[in-house]
């Protein structure tokens, strides 16, 4: 098997992989073999994070290959349109980051065993090659500019940070909800193509991952051949990912627009003050709090100012993170309930007011009512 199905088995190479291996889902799960809990970890990182990569570093076996169809028969058992969406976008998402890693890595690097996609590899999969040319470096010729594919390395050494994309593809992939920037009267546009910088690039590849994975879901399970026993021994998992995602609806902030750390609730004090004291928090509770703190209006750098956190790996993430939410309006992804920060064992020091709500949002917006008039703590932040 190619390694790089398993880190990519949305590919078609994939699919074609697992027919050929003639391994059935329906067996694994009548076994309960380790694909099976790879496969509810996917959809549970992806209701709860916006992610499905593994929380420990993955082995890209077949385990992992084989977690993608289970997880896609998971997310139909749950019979919920939300978690259809929310699992696409976050198998697109996690594909753009992993795109990102390999088209930055060098080809020597494959001599280290980590699979890796080039961007020529992923444009054929979408049937993009024709359609995408780099932009020459420094005025040097790209490779692959003069035949119609997508060159990733100039001559000149450096890589391309722009490329052209033909319309047809561009109003396809783009969505206007983007943003203003997206929209081609703000585009440069030239002989029936589109320029977009290399992070633009892989917006619309992510885009492409995301209605590839989401076609054919949710699909029907149950009546069909063996569809009652895979149900049945899906049943618990299930249940626990649909109670996720009924615990993850928002509180909603109404109209709050001041941020008084003092009064955030215990959970949120806590996993505050283990990010400043330079712990790194597990991927759920730094998703807790800052998908919290994006809640309350914060942006990236006062995510960071309030965490003390420095502009390194850590800092990148939480921006990143940031960015994530902030791009889904915080709607998609809102703080977990109480119920869900139990079950990850990040409620902490409980008080009477805790006892009253259901929500760490519910929680903050009752403490600022009742504090009445307090002081915005961005305003004093510089201080």
């Amino acid at each position: 098997m190619d390694p790089r199905y398993a880190r990519y088995p949305f590919f078609e190479g994939a699919r074609e992989a697992v027919r050929e291996a003639d391994i059935s889902p329906a067996a694994l799960i009548a076994e309960d073999a380790p694909a099976v809990d790879r496969a509810t970890e996917r959809v549970e990182r992806a209701l709860m994070e916006g992610t499905v990569a593994a929380e420990e570093s993955p082995r890209w076996d077949d385990s992992e290959l084989l977690s993608y169809p289970i997880a896609r028969i998971l997310v139909s058992l749950i019979e919920t349109p939300a978690a259809v969406e929310k699992y696409a976008t976050a198998e697109a998402a996690t594909a753009r980051e992993r795109f990102a890693e390999d088209f930055a890595a060098e080809d020597d690097l494959q001599s280290t065993g980590r699979p890796r996609a080039s961007l020529e590899d992923v444009l054929r999969e979408f049937d993009l090659d024709a359609a995408v040319r780099p932009e020459p470096v420094d005025g040097g010729r790209t490779r692959g500019a003069s035949s119609g594919g997508a060159g990733s390395v100039s001559r000149t050494g450096r890589d391309p940070t722009h490329y052209w994309v033909d319309l047809g593809p561009y109003l396809e992939l783009a969505d206007t909800g983007w943003g203003e920037r997206w929209r081609l009267v703000n585009r440069e546009v030239a002989d029936g193509a589109v320029r977009v910088p290399a992070d633009g690039l892989l917006r619309l590849l992510e885009a492409a991952v995301e209605r590839r994975v989401a076609a054919g879901l949710p699909f029907e399970v149950r009546g069909t051949d063996g569809g009652d026993a895979i149900a049945e021994a899906l049943s618990d998992a299930v249940a626990d990912l649909r109670s996720l995602l009924d615990d993850h609806e928002t509180a909603g902030t109404g109209d709050v627009e001041t941020v008084v750390p003092a009064l955030f609730p215990p959970c949120m004090k806590a996993l505050v003050r283990r990010a400043r004291g330079d712990e790194s928090l597990p991927a759920h509770a730094e998703f807790s709090l800052v998908s919290f703190l994006v809640a309350l209006g914060l942006n990236g750098e006062d995510v960071l100012t309030l965490l003390d956190a420095e502009e390194g790996d850590g800092g990148e993430r939480i921006l990143t993170r940031v960015e994530y939410l902030a791009e889904h309006d915080g709607t998609q992804y809102p703080p977990p309930s109480c119920a869900t920060m139990k079950t990850y064992g990040t409620c902490v020091d409980p008080d009477e007011r805790c006892e009253t709500i259901s929500h760490p949002l519910s929680y903050y917006t009752d403490a600022l009512r009742d504090a009445g008039d307090v002081r915005d703590w961005r305003e004093t932040a510089g201080d």
